[in-house]
């Protein structure tokens, strides 16, 4: 075991983890943060996607120990006590969930595209999720979301 430095969501931790941990594991089994999910565990659902240093990354694919001294957000940590994060409220306004497994990753993911890029092209939004699965069939409201967050943000401002 070899003792793992990380912050998760605002909050430092130190855990011993195993040499081939994946992040995910470390996530969900040591930590008890189960937003990102276990879905393919091959990086092909994006169903696990969390933000490493603002960098989005698979956190199944993501050894553990790579992210030493890193900060790490998980969909528990987007909104933050101010409440919903716009892309959070627009999923939730626009339907953009059906049974929801995929949603912590859908936002994950189209919350590091509109770090990088505020104001999206829907070939861009849709370029962005090619890699996260929804098996519910809810891309036209995942991508309406995305587009309405993103209008709803340059209208505040940008607020992240």
């Amino acid at each position: 075991m070899l003792l793992l430095e990380i912050k998760v969501n605002g909050t430092e931790y130190q855990v011993a983890v195993d040499a081939t941990a994946s992040l995910l594991t470390v996530l969900r089994e040591q930590l008890h943060i189960t937003g990102p999910k276990v879905g393919c565990e091959t990086g092909d659902c994006g169903a696990c996607s969390v933000l490493v240093d603002g960098s989005l990354r698979c956190g199944c694919l993501t050894h553990a120990l790579s992210v030493q001294g890193a900060e790490v957000v998980t969909i528990e940590g987007v909104g933050g006590s101010g409440g919903l994060h716009p892309l959070q409220k627009a999923f939730y306004e626009g339907n953009g969930s059906q049974c929801g497994f995929c949603t912590p990753g859908m936002i994950m993911t189209s919350k590091a595209l509109l770090d990088k890029n505020p104001d999206p092209t829907e070939m861009e939004i849709k370029e962005a999720l090619s890699g996260n699965l929804c098996r519910c069939g809810s891309y036209i409201n995942i991508i309406k979301a995305v587009r309405s967050a993103a209008e709803k943000m340059a209208d505040a401002g940008g607020a992240r």
